[in-house]
Formats: structure tokens, sequence, C-alpha cells
């Protein structure tokens, strides 16, 4: 076993890095289709010509009448007119045919039944003459025997298995699909739906790179587990790269004592890059083992499937002979200041929605580790490399992963997290499928400052004014001025302090949160929550710096259970469904007030109305309830209004 740490070899801008590994490869032959194999046309959808397809026979291969009608001699029809009519005699120049049968010898036009009035049971009028191979479809009106159907290199559609098949093609050559070799590797990692124990990582990465590599074209390989071991990987390495055309080596990419990926490629054939100047994925390692491409990246999820866009994609279109096709953009107004490290692209996923003519772009989790910002994000932001990022308000060109309609209808709540919003988005798209809900958590002063800069179609709010003892409406009319709101409750919430199960600390209010050995989890500056703590403390006369960890912040009720739940933190503020959650204990403290605030301007359109119609719903309120410490006595009514 090596544990000898690795160094970036380079620091090269990836479009740098990716052409070195295709110039390398080409002069190897190694990115050349592998030989064609022949597959029935019926299973050919997505696969691409190996060779160009010719027709075989015509279509139609004789003259069909295209109408139900009479097929006719063309020149017994002249001379008819309304003003006279003229008769015929069915016979050899005029026959009864229906849609596709063949055209009778002799006859060269079809009349449509519509325009006949049988006089007698053998004899027809019309009014009108018949036109030379009217309603007639010749020979090779579809198809001509010996044309190009498709061109080679060509990905085929469910359109072409037609044409294919009216050209008397059964059967057709295709490129194989490249086999791609999926590699994970880490000690730490477990197959999904194992007992989990402290240091367990659950390996799903090589499951979301197979999806990825069926989606471009290819065959995934998917491998075992392979543990931090070098002989181990030597030997699974040299495997895949006899059985698959591309390798793909997850973990192992980077500095560490048991990375020894770069290294290992290196022994077996070359490294053409290690460390690309992108943010995630900067350890890729670009290499070559037999003339195949190895390619090594990250361990954590965002880097994994950014390297495996970037660069593993590019091969597998090439091994098809076809192309990536080209992104999907919009232009988007970034939301709040974005910046970023001169030297690398950054690419930051957004979520996204239309407020009024614009539509917004909101940057959700930048960790690299963080599966879910891939789950939820509505696009891609490239951050140029010699840039130092964007400024609030910028427009942008954003890259699509939702279809840009979805994002059109998609209702943006921006403001405090509370967990009846995920029940909301849940419903919403069951009773309105065109329709979806993007929250961003901001805490609830963020929200407000988000509609007063038109960002959003409403905020989540729970601010408590101290001296009243209500919610929401004096900043709303401090934060707003006179700008037309509504006040729409959602629910009242019962917050507390969760502690781990069976309450080991014995905390039974927040004055015990500055006892020595308790271990706090705050809630971000701006959060209704952390209003309602410092109004509380204020009240018992506790100075936060007598906390530990009142300046350590999260910015969900989730993430301070979580940290609870984990053992990193002792008590948060939150509430009791977060709690619930997690199956921690809950120590009540205040029944608070959480309001949508609704700019006047959204109070009548789908992106509100759709809301309501589904809050007024009896399954809506039911889940929400049986979440825990829910009362929806006002939920749906209007607490507040200002000039509307």
């Amino acid at each position: 076993m090596r544990n000898k740490r690795d160094v970036y070899l380079d620091d090269r801008p990836w479009e740098e890095a990716l052409e070195g590994l295709l110039k390398h490869l080409e002069a190897l032959g190694s990115l050349a289709p592998g030989a064609p194999e022949e597959i029935s046309v019926e299973e050919a959808l997505g696969r691409v010509t190996a060779e160009p397809i010719f027709a075989r026979n015509s279509s139609p291969h004789y003259n069909a009448s295209a109408m139900d009608g009479i097929a006719v001699d063309s020149s017994v029809t002249f001379g008819a007119s309304d003003a006279v009519p003229k008769q015929i005699r069915l016979g050899d120049k005029a026959q009864v045919v229906d849609t596709g049968d063949p055209i009778p010898p002799g006859c060269d036009a079809v009349i449509m039944i519509e325009d006949v009035h049988f006089v007698e049971e053998e004899v027809f009028e019309i009014t009108s003459a018949a036109a030379p191979w009217q309603h007639v479809r010749a020979i090779g009106e579809d198809v001509v025997a010996t044309e190009m159907l498709l061109p080679a290199n060509h990905k085929i559609r469910s359109m072409d298995i037609g044409g294919i098949l009216a050209g008397g093609i059964a059967k057709i050559n295709v490129h194989p699909s490249p086999k791609v070799a999926l590699l994970p590797t880490g000690t730490e990692l477990v197959q999904p739906g194992t007992d989990l124990k402290p240091g367990d990582i659950v390996e799903y990465n090589t499951r979301v790179f197979g999806a990825m590599v069926e989606t471009w074209g290819g065959e995934a390989l998917r491998w075992p587990i392979t543990a931090d071991n070098w002989d181990q990987l030597k030997e699974s390495v040299l495997k895949a790269v006899d059985q698959a055309d591309v390798v793909v080596i997850n973990a192992g990419s980077s500095a560490g004592r048991e990375d020894f990926t770069a290294e290992l490629i290196r022994q077996l054939g070359t490294v053409l890059t290690h460390g690309a100047a992108i943010k995630p994925g900067k350890p890729v390692i670009l290499g070559e083992v037999k003339g195949k491409p190895v390619i090594g990246v990250p361990g954590y999820p965002v880097s994994a499937f950014l390297t495996m866009e970037l660069f593993v994609r590019p091969i597998v279109y090439k091994k098809l002979g076809s192309v990536p096709p080209a992104a999907k953009t919009t232009e988007a107004v970034i939301s709040r200041k974005m910046p970023s490290p001169m030297g690398v692209e950054e690419f930051i996923r957004v979520k996204m929605g239309q407020v009024g003519e614009k539509i917004i772009a909101t940057p959700i989790s930048r960790g690299a580790g963080v599966i879910m910002s891939l789950v939820r994000a509505d696009g891609m932001l490239r951050v140029p490399r010699l840039s130092e990022g964007f400024r609030a308000g910028e427009t942008v060109k954003v890259e699509l992963m939702r279809p840009l309609e979805e994002i059109r209808q998609t209702t943006v709540i921006i403001g405090s997290h509370d967990m009846a919003l995920d029940v909301l988005a849940n419903h919403l798209r069951r009773k309105f499928p065109e329709a979806s809900l993007s929250s961003a958590n901001v805490g609830s002063l963020g929200g407000l400052s988000a509609i007063k800069r038109g960002e959003c179609h409403c905020a989540g709010s729970h601010l408590l004014d101290e001296e009243t003892g209500d919610y929401n409406v004096s900043y709303v009319q401090r934060l707003l001025g006179d700008r037309p709101v509504v006040l729409l409750n959602l629910v009242y919430r019962r917050q507390g302090l969760m502690v781990a199960k069976g309450n080991p600390l014995n905390i039974k209010g927040l004055e015990d949160l500055a006892r020595e050995g308790v271990r706090f989890i705050n809630r971000q500056r701006g959060a209704g929550t952390r209003i309602l703590l410092d109004y509380r403390l204020q009240q018992l006369n506790i100075d936060p710096d007598s906390i530990y960890g009142y300046n350590r912040e999260e910015y969900t009720h989730m993430a301070v259970a979580a940290a609870v739940a984990s053992g990193a933190a002792d008590a948060a503020l939150g509430i009791l469904a977060a709690a619930n959650a997690l199956d921690l204990d809950f120590v009540p403290v205040v029944e608070e007030r959480y309001d949508l605030c609704i700019p006047g301007e959204y109070w009548e359109t789908p992106y509100i109305t759709r809301l309501l119609d589904v809050i007024a719903t009896p399954e809506f309120r039911k889940q929400v309830e049986a979440l825990g410490g829910y009362d929806l006595r006002d939920c749906g009514g209007v607490m507040y209004r200002q000039g509307i």
C-alpha cells in the first residue's frame, strides 16, 4: 500500500486541459468509434449511424390513391362544371377505390367521394373536372429507392425509425455504445441501503455517473467498491482498461495520504493533467492507460458531477462520432452579490424564477459536497476565471437545468425557512403540474429586502415587534414604506429549544444556554428566530457573549436540528416540527405567527392564486398539522393589507 502524498501537476484552464487530452487520444486513435454493430431498426432509438443508410425500395412503391373516392381517366371528366354536370359510368376508366389502393390501369386521378353524386347504382355525376394525378400518391412520393435516408454519425430519432422502415430497411449498422467503467474507491464507502455507522458514506456517485453516461449514449459498467489499497486499485484499473473504452476512478484524486490515483495512472500510463482551474472539481486527473482515457474525478458529488460533464461527456460523444448538444441558456438577473476567486472558473448552482419582466437567479449552496444543490438547482452560472464575480442586479447568462417554461411558472418565495413550505411545494405540483415553488432561505429580513428589490413573489416572515408583541406589520411598514402589500397567514408555530433525546443536560429554558458546558447553535442574522432569541435574552438580561456558540450560525431549522441530533451542539432554537423530524426533545418557548408577505402586483396573479387554492385544501392542512407544532387557525387569512 502506498501512502505517498501527491501534489498538483497543473492548474490549467479546463478547456486547455480537455483539448490536450483529446489531442493525445486522437494521436493514439483512441477516440474513433469501435467496429459497427448491426441492430434492428425498431431498437435503434438514440443510437448513432455508423454509415449512411440508403433506401432499398420506394415509398409508396406503386401509384396509390390518397383519398376514398373514384379513380378515373382524367380525360373523361373534362368539361364538367356546375352549369353542365357530367355523368360517368363505372368501368375501366372509372373505378371505386379506398385510400391506399393501387390506381387501376388506365386511370390517372382520384375524385374524392365527397365530390361525387351517384344518380344510378353504376352512374355518378361530377360538377368539376379532375386534374391529372390529383389525389394520387405517385411512386416515390415519400422515398425513392437508392436515395440516402440518413447520413453517417446521425443520432436516430423516433421519426427516423419510420423513414428507415419506409425505405425497406429492417437492420442498420450503428456505432457501439462506448463502455464506461465506473470505479468507486474509498474504505469509507458502503452500498445504498446499508445500516450506517459513523464514518460511512453511501456510494451513490457511480449511480449518478451511470445515468449520465446512458443519457449521453454510452454503456455504464459499475465496478464494486475498491478500498484505499494500492494493489487492489491497480488490479481494478487494469481490468477496467481491458473491458471498457473509458475508465472513471471516483475519489482519490486529491493530495491526501490515501489519494494515490494520479501516481497509479502515472505508473500504468500517462498523466496529462492533474488539477484544473475550476471550482468545484479542481483535483481532476486526465490520463491514459494502454491507449484508453482514464479520468480521476473527485469524491465530492458536485465536483464529480461537474468533472464528468466537462471531461467525460466529450469523450463519450467523440467515441460515438457525434458532438455534445449545446446547453440551453437564458439571461437572468443576479439577486445578490456573488464574489468569486480570480484564476478559476467557478460553477455556481442557482434557483430561478420570473419576477415581473426579469428572470431572477439566486445562488444556492456552493459546497462541493452538497448533492441537493444539484437536485434543487434550476441553472448553472459560470463565473469566468479572470473575473472576481458578479454584482447584485447584474445580468448574466445561465445554463438551464430545467425547462425555461417551468421556471417561468415558478412561484419564488424568499425569506424565513419553514417546513410547511415544503408541503406547500409538493401539493402545488400535485394540483398544478405546470407550476412549482422555489424557496430561498435568507431569513425574514432578507425576504422583505428581496421584495423591496423586486426579486420574489412573496416572502416568508415571522418578525416579532419587541414593543407591541405583534408580528411582521411594523417591519413591513418600515422596510417597504407605502408599497401595496398583503400579509397572508400560513401558520402559527411553536418555537422552542431543540435538545437531545432525553434532554441529558436538563435544559429547561433560554437561561440555561449561558450555563457552562452547554453548546448552542444559532440562526443567521436577520432570521426571525434570531430576532426572537435576542428579544428574549434581553428580557432575561442574558449577555449573548455568555452563550457558547452564539456566533455559530445555520440557515434553516433543519440545519440546526441536525447539529443537535449529531451531537455537534446541545441546543438550538427552532420549531417543533424540525425537532420531531429528527426525534429530538423540545422545550417550548413561544408560539409565533408565520406570514407570507405578498406584493400587491402579484396578489391576483397565478403565482399567488394557485398557492391560495392549495392552502385551502384539507390535504395540505392535514399534512402540515401532522408535522407537529403547527396551528392553522388563520391559514389563508389576510392579517394586514396596505394600499390594496
